[in-house]
């Protein structure tokens, strides 16, 4: 589709095409390393866990209560049993549970062997050592059984997957300390252009703060990832060259911002061409359009545009799924839910957009999306305030306030 604003000759490559390439041309990592649990939150998996015990290990009571054998069960009476000891989680009752008896046990404790049934603690009435149960008591009830969870030899965790808190929890239960993982990838990333000012010294007449740098730390905060700022290089060809070169030895990936569009001091392209591949320049999204993807030898490259809401946008839609890709973990897809949009939106067809909304959630479950403001790709304020993406399709032509759209949330909270 041709967009309605943009002279290109040829059609742009769709978002989707992109993907697509990265996807036949990113190669996984291969290294792997060990993780101790302590480390392992968000590494990928590289060897599948199988578990060395059964969990639970023992059968053990599913609430506080009392534990008695079955056998001993009135048919329709209450009937008493004489209180013959205590387990306690973790100091289990050590006698032999005779017929009439029954033992005080707590959650998580050893039910004896002789015993296969707990009642819980608010349904008996205890005299002393005579507890008397009613007679609703049913047998074989609230006994947690080897293995119930997960069986001795079963897989516990299989690769790729990228670990979670839950994952950790899962591992630690089976006494495992650490497991195999994908190295870490090693990333590097720098701004380029004249224009840009260090955080800390005076702005002088037509400079800039550079925010991209410090938006790409938190955007690549990933424990999977080894992340390397090496600044901001100035609009010098040879000098981004040599810089690309070099970098290029010693990363992964290398993720630039600004200098990838088509102004006289914008050389990302032609430099890619030069000392490496260009993949794809320009892409059918906004904002963000000017975005190279290439490699210079063995190094994956991504020229990011130099607006800061369109270098976001570009990271999470096309540089993250590449980076996922590179470091081993599975595919994944963003949330995506249908909302009430309750503002007009003007939009020209022939890119998807990505408009910065904020997502809310009325009594009856249904959820709204109103413009967070102004969508300027260099409005860092309203995608500061905006909870989620208005995910317009490239043949829209804009929305209308009561239209139904797709909104992509930046959290699980709102």
């Amino acid at each position: 589709m041709i967009d309605a604003c943009s002279r290109e000759a040829n059609p742009l490559l769709t978002i989707d095409d992109a993907l697509d390439r990265i996807e036949a041309a990113v190669k996984p990592v291969s290294g792997t390393e060990k993780a101790s649990l302590k480390n392992a939150l968000g590494r990928v998996l590289a060897e599948a866990v199988y578990a060395p015990i059964n969990i639970p290990h023992d059968r053990n009571a599913a609430m506080d209560g009392y534990a008695f054998a079955s056998r001993d069960l009135a048919d329709g009476q209450a009937f008493t049993l004489t209180l013959a000891g205590t387990s306690w989680a973790g100091r289990p009752f050590q006698g032999l549970l005779q017929a009439g008896q029954c033992i005080r046990i707590f959650t998580g404790a050893v039910v004896p062997e002789q015993a296969d049934s707990v009642t819980m603690q608010e349904q008996v009435q205890v005299q002393g050592q005579t507890v008397r149960f009613p007679v609703d008591t049913r047998a074989l009830q609230n006994i947690r059984k080897i293995g119930e969870d997960v069986k001795q030899g079963d897989c516990l965790l299989a690769q790729p997957k990228k670990l979670t808190a839950v994952d950790l929890g899962l591992l630690a239960a089976a006494g495992i300390d650490q497991v195999t993982v994908k190295r870490q990838l090693k990333i590097a990333h720098f701004s380029t252009g004249d224009e840009l000012t260090a955080l800390g010294r005076p702005l002088e007449p037509g400079k800039i703060y550079d925010s991209n740098r410090a938006m790409l730390g938190g955007l690549l905060a990933d424990p999977g990832y080894s992340v390397v700022d090496l600044g901001v290089i100035p609009d010098n060809k040879q000098l981004l060259e040599d810089r690309f070169i070099e970098a290029s030895t010693h990363y992964d990936a290398i993720i630039t911002t600004g200098g990838a569009s088509v102004g006289e001091a914008d050389y990302v392209k032609e430099i890619l061409q030069n000392c490496g591949e260009v993949n794809f320049w320009k892409i059918a999204i906004k904002p963000g359009k000017p975005l190279a993807f290439g490699n210079i030898g063995g190094c994956y490259f991504f020229g990011l545009p130099g607006n800061p809401v369109a270098v976001v946008v570009t990271f999470q839609q096309i540089v993250a799924p590449a980076l996922r890709r590179l470091s081993g973990a599975p595919p994944a897809k963003p949330l995506r839910l249908t909302a009430t949009c309750t503002s007009t939106l003007k939009k020209s067809p022939g890119r998807r957009e990505y408009q910065r909304g904020v997502l809310s959630q009325n009594e009856n479950g249904e959820f709204l999306v109103a413009s967070a403001g102004q969508q300027g790709s260099h409005i860092l304020s309203s995608m500061s305030q905006s909870g989620c993406y208005i995910v317009l399709p490239e043949e829209s032509k804009g929305v209308q306030a009561g239209d139904r759209v797709t909104v992509e949330p930046f959290s699980l909270l709102i």
